[in-house]
């Protein structure tokens, strides 16, 4: 069996490992600048602990707190560019999956601060960017183990950029800063876990170890995904940790094989319809399980089987959480939407069976049907 498995990211894990383990910041030099958005940092304690640590290795800091859902690629270089003037040795993340890509965009901008916003995209940049930290905030990016940061461009298109230098050079994962979560992003964040995993699953580079990773987590997230759907409440404490960790799980699955055709097709629900990225690409997961009945069936039969549950019920809890099907999209309108591919994505091309944009279109138009 070959495979090439490359995976970098040091993740230290634990409760209060932030503070307990604070020396490590000093490692990468006396001065950051924090990326968060405007109030999951602090409401989660992550902000808190963050400074108690920076305090006890006298680092200076900075923080910007402008990024929001989706992140601005303009938002990016306006932080970078601040680290730059300030000197800073190393960039800390903190928040979901918007901050934590916003802040590996930022340590280019910072180390290239002549660097236009949109040159980001080109992903050969002079000098290497600045080294970054991760604390995650949700249970669901999988930005904090892989090498991806997604970014709206001026034009307000979602895309990414990828490479080695993606890689957070430390994680620190506290499932406790996840307890702060909404209801709202606790489920869409969760759904996008669980389709890290299942995409990874069903689609071609899904070798033995991304599959390892998946079925551990997969289980785990289907079964808190039907208690959101049967009780409508937040999880405990001990459904907070699973949950977490079992999104770190799906991230490797994630950072190896990469997504199928519902993550690009589902970027046009949040660019266009404001519908969060997880329940955005949740949406497609019926279309999905067709295209792998008919083309990868051993794959297909093995995930139903992995989550205990009929295909149906598993289609009916991740469409009805999804909760997109009172968004009508006209042939026509879907036909516009799409001309965005005019070279078939990567995603689409390990879809089982392949997709297409014409496919996309259609399963845009069946969204409400």
């Amino acid at each position: 069996m070959a495979y090439d498995f490359y995976m970098p990211a040091r993740v230290v894990g634990g409760e209060g490992v932030v503070i307990a383990q604070s020396a490590m910041f000093s490692r990468f030099g006396k001065k950051c600048v924090v990326v968060t958005g405007g109030t999951g940092a602090v409401k989660s304690g992550a902000l808190a602990d963050l400074e108690i640590a920076f305090a006890k290795e006298n680092i200076e800091y900075k923080i910007y707190n402008k990024i929001g859902e989706n992140p601005l690629v303009t938002s990016c270089r306006e932080a970078g560019l601040i680290a730059a003037e300030f000197g800073a040795d190393f960039l800390v993340g903190i928040g979901g999956g918007s901050a934590l890509d916003a802040v590996k965009a930022a340590a280019v901008f910072a180390a290239n601060p002549d660097l236009g916003a949109e040159e980001v995209y080109r992903m050969n940049y002079e000098n290497s960017p600045l080294p970054t930290i991760g604390i995650g905030t949700t249970s669901g990016t999988g930005s904090e183990i892989s090498a991806v940061s997604v970014l709206t461009d001026t034009k307000g298109v979602k895309r990414s950029i990828k490479g080695d230098f993606g890689y957070f050079n430390l994680v620190f994962a506290d499932w406790r800063y996840t307890v702060s979560c909404p209801m709202g992003v606790t489920v869409s964040t969760a759904l996008d876990a669980f389709m890290h995993a299942a995409e990874g699953w069903l689609g071609p580079k899904c070798n033995e170890p991304a599959s390892a990773f998946a079925a551990e987590c997969l289980p785990k997230i289907y079964f808190y995904l039907k208690k959101f759907l049967a009780d409508g409440e937040l999880p405990d404490e001990k459904g907070r940790e699973v949950l977490y960790h079992a999104s770190l799980s799906a991230g490797f699955t994630l950072n190896y094989c990469g997504t199928l055709f519902p993550h690009p097709v589902g970027y046009i629900l949040t660019e266009h319809y404001g519908i969060p990225h997880g329940r955005a690409c949740a949406a497609f997961f019926d279309r999905l399980m067709e295209k792998a009945e008919k083309y990868a069936p051993e794959r297909a039969q093995s995930l139903i089987t992995l989550l205990g549950d009929t295909k149906e019920n598993i289609v009916y809890t991740l469409k009805t959480l999804a909760g997109c099907s009172d968004i009508v999209i006209t042939e026509e309108r879907a036909a516009e939407l799409i001309k965005r591919w005019s070279a078939i994505p990567k995603n689409f091309e390990c879809t089982p069976g392949g997709y297409t944009p014409q496919e996309a279109a259609e399963a845009l138009v069946l969204l409400s049907k």
